[in-house]
């Protein structure tokens, strides 16, 4: 899976108008939350990068399982649908999945859409190690627990106390141990956490973590003077969704103004770059819907 704390490996600038979008609010039977429906934005630009195969890829490029996921993640948080060919497209792939971290991803793209991909879990669960890690770092147990959460199992005590005992002294979360925090691993980490019932301290000191990155422009960064981003801004709204707390002011302006005329959301003020991923990590912020996806 591309790190969260990913940095921009290609950007194409642009400049373009604002735009208002349209949305109406709608209940989620049996869910814990109403979401936004977004109309004929992201939505629909998402799901016209769909290809023949049922995967999702970015403007001219080819499908990829892990794309598809978060495709996946971003329509059904909003809402939308990715159809059966996403779920057999996925299942078709679980074999090209390497990387723990793709691992839990597809798994839980896999789990909304209706399968319970226990080929996928198997590997999750093989993958924990006595230290209470899932994988090789913070970021794989964090997704570790969203994945198994969202399958509807439990969480291993050991892996909560471990993402616990990575919180740094910042009171953010890092993509490996010992490496330095930024926004994207501790919204998941908090997500991952609230959902395993944790709250208290560690959910504080991460809120406090994220509100040093707010900028006035209205979003989020990934770390430190790095400029706001609609990633990190989204992620930072769910973990505020997550925690139960008021979305700090103008994180959700900053998204509107990032959404470009075809519905694509800009990674940045500056930058626009991989348009479906970032639009499909906008979708679940701009539905109100944390990780994972209930």
């Amino acid at each position: 899976m591309k790190a969260l704390a990913t940095a921009l490996a290609v950007a194409t600038f642009a400049t373009v108008s604002d735009t208002t979008e349209v949305a109406r609010t709608q209940a989620v039977p049996g869910s814990r939350h109403t979401f936004v429906t977004v109309s004929g934005t992201g939505v629909g630009y998402v799901a016209a990068h769909q290809r023949a195969d049922g995967g999702f890829a970015e403007p001219g490029g080819t499908s990829s399982p892990e794309l598809t996921a978060w495709a996946v993640l971003g329509l059904r948080a909003a809402g939308g649908g990715a159809g059966s060919s996403a779920l057999s497209y996925l299942v078709a792939h679980e074999a090209d999945l390497t990387d723990v971290t793709d691992v839990e991803l597809a798994a839980m793209a896999e789990t909304v859409l209706g399968r319970r991909p226990d080929r996928l879990l198997t590997r999750i669960r093989a993958a924990r190690k006595a230290s209470g890690r899932i994988g090789p770092g913070v970021n794989s147990t964090t997704w570790g627990v969203l994945a198994l959460r969202q399958a509807r199992e439990r969480a291993p005590r050991a892996a909560i106390r471990y993402l616990l005992r990575a919180q740094r002294r910042s009171g953010g979360w890092g993509w490996s141990p010992g490496g330095a925090p930024d926004s994207n691993d501790t919204a998941a980490a908090m997500e991952a956490l609230r959902v395993t019932g944790i709250r208290g301290a560690p959910i504080r000191r991460g809120l406090a973590y994220l509100r040093r990155l707010h900028n006035r422009d209205g979003g989020f960064e990934l770390t430190p003077g790095r400029g706001s981003d609609s990633q990190s801004t989204a992620w930072a709204i769910q973990a505020f969704l997550a925690a139960g707390k008021p979305v700090p002011r103008g994180a959700f302006r900053y998204l509107h103004r990032m959404r470009r005329s075809n519905g694509s959301y800009r990674y940045s003020a500056r930058y626009v770059t991989t348009p479906v991923w970032v639009t499909s990590q906008v979708l679940p912020a701009l539905a109100k819907r944390p990780f994972p996806l209930y």
